[in-house]
């Protein structure tokens, strides 16, 4: 008789395998257990997200502020520089102003004001680190002078300078003012 009792679990159509019956609520808890997995996945990664975006508003806001202050350190070396240069050169508008309130100076005194006032002007230019460039006999640069002149004269070099028409200036390696020269051969 045992073989005439079938149970339910046997009676299968060929070709499919019997799959083992589980309760319901059996079939539910694997699901279940890796749902709960992705809600902690999820929660892991916008809790990594959140992170990464408070890092990125805090590296945003340190830049506003580093442009902003550098910015304002820019200004103040320029106002810095311009002062320095102001305070150089307010003892020689003071001796001009001065020598032009003389009435009753010759031509001689003002001569020798005015070489004072350019001994100045040339300490005030050494206190800058401005220095001047474009003497007679120097080779010709094209980096330090204009040449608005040339003339054959054999009794200077090639490439000389002959003449200078306007002095040029330099503050360290660069050119404030081209030298006007006259160039020989």
């Amino acid at each position: 008789m045992e073989q005439e009792e079938k149970r339910p679990e046997q009676e299968q159509p060929e070709g499919h395998p019997a799959e083992p019956q589980q309760p319901e609520e059996a079939k539910e808890g694997p699901d279940q257990g890796q749902g709960s997995l992705e809600e902690g996945a999820l929660e892991k990664l916008q809790g990594e997200f959140e992170a990464h975006k408070q890092q990125h508003l805090r590296v945003l806001a340190e830049y506003d502020n580093f442009r902003k202050r550098t910015a304002a350190e820019k200004s103040a070396i320029y106002n810095n520089a311009v002062s320095d240069t102001v305070q150089a050169l307010l003892p020689i508008a003071d001796n001009i102003e001065r020598a032009l309130g003389q009435e009753n100076a010759s031509a001689e005194d003002m001569k020798k004001g005015v070489e004072m006032i350019e001994s100045q002007i040339e300490q005030a230019f050494e206190k800058l680190g401005i220095t001047s460039c474009g003497a007679v006999g120097e080779a010709f640069d094209p980096n330090l002078h204009n040449a608005v002149a040339h003339i054959e004269d054999e009794s200077l070099g090639e490439n000389v300078i002959s003449a200078v028409f306007q002095k040029g200036y330099r503050l360290g390696d660069r050119v404030v003012r081209f030298a006007m020269v006259q160039v020989a051969n």
